[in-house]
């Protein structure tokens, strides 16, 4: 499989489930899901105000699609490997790709294990 790495680091925010997405949570990249108990949003740490709840610290990859909604093991076979790693990954999914945030700190590793695994990186 295919990958790249989006630049700039990301953050991981948890505001209050009722508040209206925040001016502040925009970009290039920018995932919110809202459910009864929180609104969480990933967006570039850059742009996160300091008072708000988040853990930053988190680097990005795309895995290079589009892929069927319908597929099977697109998320595993990244996962898979970085697990047996001991590195935490946060997935997302789009309509067209999967993305995948791994701690900014581990990330020449993150790299270096799917690289073992088979997968390539892109620019």
């Amino acid at each position: 499989m295919r990958f790249r790495v989006r630049a700039g680091n990301y953050a991981v925010c948890r505001v209050a489930p009722d508040d209206p997405v925040p001016a502040w949570a925009r970009g290039r990249f920018l995932s919110v899901t809202r459910t009864r108990d929180e609104l969480s949003i990933i967006c570039a740490a850059r742009a996160v105000p300091a008072a708000v709840q988040a853990a930053r610290g988190w680097r990005l990859i795309e895995l290079v699609g589009p892929f069927s909604l319908t597929a099977t093991g697109v998320m595993a076979a990244v996962a898979r490997p970085l697990a047996s790693a001991r590195i935490s990954v946060l997935a997302i999914a789009t309509y067209d790709t999967d993305y995948f945030l791994v701690p900014r700190e581990r990330l020449e590793e993150a790299l270096m294990v799917l690289a073992q695994a088979g997968h390539v990186r892109v620019r």
